[in-house]
């Protein structure tokens, strides 16, 4: 979330940049400032009180070995009237900061400058693409029947055991997919990212401190039993690892990679283009995560997007990368890049990764900081990426490297895959 820091620095700022995202936040930033104000105040009143309170404590001591129990018993009467009317101050404290702190979580993070301006995806600046589009005839058949035809994916089992967004890999299709998540971990360690297998389910407090809760509550799957949460995304986990944690300044940046299963309810879904691959309920990812100064958190990013277009360019597959607008921007992030592949069956754009720079806004709320050289204690700034989510990356492969004899498996997935082809 953002710092008070912030808000009280340049309110107008901060209103005029929240309005890249269509963040009407005029109202809720003055009702900020109004609230800690009387924050403000009350704290100065009771920081006052109880230094008085300290001072005749002191000489109340003093003033029964003189003998001066008048005094003394004046200043006892005075000392519990001060702790009397604390009470009714920490209480006024407390509420202006709960009210402070809900409303900040209901304020999106800033957008940095390089956002351009815009609403909806059309409006997304392509930063740069690559990779040759196949041609592959009228007679290419999309990967859902792709995966029919060899047998690599049932979507009809899949809603026989579960539901819906819930496939069962097969053969073939199952040990691409094992393929495709150890070449994506064994890439990430070469890039220097240390591997960790975190839980698929998270607690409130990790929800609450990466900016799920109480944005997307409606996309989770909750085990209200247990007050527990499926992850969207390695992300929560992994980032979470650093929460209410100073780390030392020499210790960074922090890179982590993992991978998880991802379970998603998205709610809404309907239509063509949630057929087969293109949008599920659970699905397979690789994450990148990084922790930084904010110095240097946007040669962090710019390091990030370029690993992620190593990826997809060793798969063979075509592909853009896209600066997100500030409509089309999540909640929490302050710059994006997505990667999307060309399905060439489905003739459409596929989005494979989202890579962000979320500034201090998710360490202000996980209280991720670090000891700098003067030993100042910082927020640090937070970064992830998909690397890649598996799904779409399935469907581009399978659709673009469909040949009379079967599908061509990447040259460099074979050493995983064990074989050539699928046929």
């Amino acid at each position: 979330m953002l710092t008070l820091k912030t808000i009280n620095e340049n309110p107008e700022l901060v209103i005029k940049k929240l309005a890249k995202k269509h963040f009407d936040g005029k109202e809720i930033i003055e009702k900020v400032l109004e609230i800690d104000r009387t924050r403000k105040k009350t704290q100065t009143v009771l920081d006052s009180a109880l230094s008085e309170s300290n001072t005749l404590s002191k000489h109340i001591g003093q003033m029964m070995k003189e003998s001066r129990k008048a005094e003394a018993e004046t200043a006892k009467n005075r000392v519990a009237e001060i702790k009397s009317e604390n009470k009714a101050l920490e209480e006024t404290l407390r509420q202006a900061e709960q009210n402070l702190q809900d409303l900040l979580v209901l304020i999106p993070n800033l957008p940095s400058d390089e956002v351009p301006e815009g609403r909806v995806a059309e409006d997304n600046v392509v930063e740069r693409s690559g990779g040759v589009i196949p041609n592959l005839g009228d007679n290419a058949l999309p990967h859902w029947e792709l995966a029919k035809k060899y047998d690599l994916i049932d979507f009809e089992l899949g809603v026989k055991i579960t539901g819906a967004g819930f496939p069962v890999y097969k053969g073939k299709g199952a040990r691409l997919q094992r393929s495709l998540i150890n070449f994506f971990l064994d890439k990430a360690r070469d890039a220097g990212y240390m591997e960790v297998q975190p839980p698929y389910v998270v607690n409130a407090a990790s929800g609450y401190g990466t900016g799920q809760l109480p944005d997307k509550e409606g996309q989770m799957y909750h085990a209200t039993v247990d007050d527990l949460y499926l992850i969207p995304t390695a992300e929560v986990p992994v980032t979470n690892i650093y929460r209410d944690v100073i780390l030392e300044e020499k210790d960074l940046p922090v890179k982590n990679t993992a991978y998880s299963a991802c379970f998603r309810r998205e709610a809404g879904s309907y239509g063509k283009d949630v057929r087969g691959l293109n949008r599920l309920h659970q699905f397979d990812k690789v994450e990148i995560v990084r922790i930084d100064k904010p110095e240097h958190s946007y040669e962090s990013l710019k390091e990030m997007v370029a690993y992620v277009q190593t990826l997809v360019e060793a798969l063979e597959l075509p592909w853009r990368i896209l600066r997100l607008c500030g409509g089309d921007m999540s909640f929490t992030s302050a710059l994006t890049f997505d990667f999307e592949v060309f399905s060439t069956a489905q003739q459409r754009w596929l989005e494979v990764s989202s890579v962000s720079n979320f500034e201090s806004y998710q360490a202000n709320r996980l209280k991720c900081r670090y000891r700098d050289a003067g030993k100042k204690i910082q927020l640090a700034h937070t970064l992830n990426g998909s690397a890649l989510a598996l799904p779409r990356i399935v469907a581009a492969l399978l659709e673009n490297n469909q040949t009379e004899n079967g599908i061509r498996i990447p040259e460099v997935l074979v050493p995983y895959t064990g074989f050539e082809f699928i046929n």
